[in-house]
């Protein structure tokens, strides 16, 4: 069996809570090897209260909760009876198994949210040549200045009208020449 992400339902306000009992029980159970990650997506917003600019964090998905696990029996019990847990989400009920997020799903969510999980593995360094792939500047070539693998961009110079310039652009839109 393989490990997928799940969706995980719980009470409005309470996804810390869950994620908190959750990772116990997994350390307290054994179940480890089987249940993986707990995310709760978020995201950080500049707030002004008081006159005061602060940043705080956001839950994308307020009641949900995602579990990175391998759906066995023992697994699924200990999630859906975690204090908290109201079900999964693509489960009809019945004691049915829920259905999984589909790997481009999870993969655009964790990106999104700018998760070390989503890093893409790249095969240039800084000072190589690299061509682009896609957008207005197909076809160009230039060379990697800076490369922030955090974000998942590359910054390119490329020569444009005898004219030296910089462009950032995402991972996927450069190859090496």
């Amino acid at each position: 069996m393989e490990k997928n992400w799940y969706v995980v339902h719980t009470y409005s306000g309470y996804e810390n809570k869950v994620k908190a009992n959750l990772e116990k029980r997994v350390e307290t159970m054994g179940m480890s090897d089987k249940i993986f990650r707990v995310y709760i997506p978020e995201q950080e917003e500049t707030d002004f209260k008081d006159g005061k600019k602060r940043v705080v964090s956001r839950k994308t998905f307020p009641g949900y909760v995602f579990v990175e696990l391998i759906m066995t029996d023992d697994a699924w019990y200990v999630v859906r009876n975690t204090p908290g847990v109201t079900g999964f989400l693509g489960s009809s009920g019945g004691g049915t198994k829920p259905t999984p997020l589909a790997p481009e799903e999870v993969q655009s969510m964790l990106k999104q949210m700018g998760s070390n999980e989503a890093r893409v593995e790249v095969d240039f360094a800084v000072g190589e040549l690299v061509e682009v792939l896609e957008g207005p500047f197909a076809h160009f070539q230039g060379k990697v200045e800076v490369i922030d693998s955090t974000k998942g961009k590359v910054t390119v110079s490329v020569d444009m009208f005898g004219r030296e310039t910089n462009m950032e652009l995402d991972f996927v839109q450069v190859t090496k020449i």
